[in-house]
């Protein structure tokens, strides 16, 4: 399985200039705070935000977008009541597998989530950006495992599968970010390694997580 300790698998020749796309999902839960933390990060350069509460009634996921600023909307990816994207111009749809058929008659951005990379190739094709699953260990869901060794990773970038149209997700961290970059992927997603920072049931100061959202931009910059 691959070494988390290595900060960069020195695999292929990759222009340094790529600039990664870095992309938060959000925690699976509402909390008290979020909707000033998710402003924080807009406000210090977060450009797509994936909207994830999987199994909320919708009322909710409106509720936190009105009290988001108008002007973000347009960076903010929702996973679930896809008609909050129409109502509230949103940046685009994603859909939480490679079966779910775009919903009839919409027009506009879809990406999808990959957990076989012999899926890459077909999904691509009907996909602005993919997320390859399982890159490590979850840290926020104990189910979801590792599901690739660096070797597979390696032969799936020289064949073309990983490439800017994809992003990693699953245990990425600012250590790990340095080996997507070199393995080829587009984008990186982030949840735990931010959300972790910040104890939605005792905490309401949440300067160490915008902080290292900072940290992740230049990371991936």
């Amino acid at each position: 399985m691959i070494d988390k300790s290595k900060k960069s698998c020195k695999f292929a020749r990759r222009k340094e200039t790529l600039r990664m796309k870095l992309i938060v999902m959000t925690k699976s839960t509402f909390f008290v705070e979020e909707d000033k933390i998710l402003s924080s990060l807009f406000e210090e350069g977060l450009e797509n935000l994936h909207l994830y509460k999987p199994g909320s009634e919708p009322m909710y996921s409106e509720r936190l977008l009105t009290l988001l600023p108008e002007d973000c909307y347009k960076r903010i990816t929702v996973h679930d009541h896809f008609y909050l994207k129409e109502e509230y111009r949103l940046r685009g749809i994603h859909l939480n597998d490679t079966q779910t058929e775009v919903p009839a008659g919409y027009k506009g951005k879809v990406s999808r989530t990959c957990r076989r990379l012999d899926e890459l190739k077909e999904t691509k094709k009907r996909s602005d950006y993919v997320f390859l699953q399982n890159i490590f260990d979850s840290q926020t869901n104990p189910d979801d495992r590792q599901s690739f060794t660096e070797e597979e990773l390696k032969k799936a970038a020289k064949q073309g599968l990983i490439d800017k149209h994809v992003y990693a997700l699953g245990g990425m961290n600012i250590d790990n970010v340095r080996m997507a970059k070199d393995l080829g992927f587009g984008g990186v997603v982030i949840c735990g390694d931010l959300w972790n920072r910040f104890n939605i049931h005792s905490e309401t100061d949440y300067k160490e997580l915008i902080a290292h959202f900072e940290k992740l931009r230049k990371a991936v910059g």
